[in-house]
């Protein structure tokens, strides 16, 4: 677990330099989770390590396997200077820790709630989880272990969460890019979805 984990933070460091802050969360019956931030230029980047020490679990399987499984990370870029995004940190770990306390695969498409604005005053409680691959590449790890994916957040009002729900991720991604919408924005309001 400690191996896969130091692989992880350096493949975030090489993708995203060295953060200039750490958080660590643990919950009951949970591993520990950490929450890293980078900052460059206006931007901030929150990345969970912790989520990939071991694979995600099918919730119909009746053993979980120890070592074959989808692994993830979660990470959520904000325009800094705008809000207290820091407090983003405590339900980043909550939404790390959703396949160990739930016992579900968080992959691309999923929507993912914490019942909670994200930061106070954020407009969001929920997001969606997208395609990995772009901001920091996938990490392979020797076989049989599946690679690490790292999996960007996007922040979703309520009304596009559920308009998400009805329409699929791809209809919602599609309405923010013709609407030319900012999902970097930790003050944005819904997109328009009539």
């Amino acid at each position: 677990m400690g191996e896969v984990l130091a692989l992880v933070e350096a493949r975030l460091r090489t993708a995203l330099g060295e953060p200039d802050a750490r958080a660590a969360v643990t919950f009951l019956g949970t591993d520990r989770i950490e929450v890293l931030r980078f900052v460059a230029g206006d931007l901030v980047r929150y990345a969970t390590l912790g989520m990939s020490a071991q694979p995600m679990a099918d919730p119909t399987a009746a053993l979980a396997d120890p070592v074959k499984g989808p692994r993830a990370e979660l990470v959520l870029t904000v325009r800094g200077g705008l809000a207290d995004t820091d407090k983003v940190l405590r339900p980043l770990a909550v939404l790390a820790a959703t396949p160990q306390v739930e016992g579900v695969i968080v992959a691309p498409g999923a929507s993912l709630d914490v019942g909670e604005p994200l930061w106070p005053g954020a407009a969001f409680s929920s997001v969606l989880v997208a395609e990995s691959g772009g901001l920091v590449e996938d990490l392979e790890l020797d076989a049989p272990m599946d690679p690490v994916r790292f999996l960007p957040l996007l922040p979703m009002t309520s009304n596009e969460a559920a308009w998400k729900r009805v329409h699929g991720a791809q209809a919602l991604e599609g309405r923010w890019l013709a609407r030319g919408t900012d999902l970097r924005d930790p003050l944005r309001r819904s997109v328009q979805l009539d």
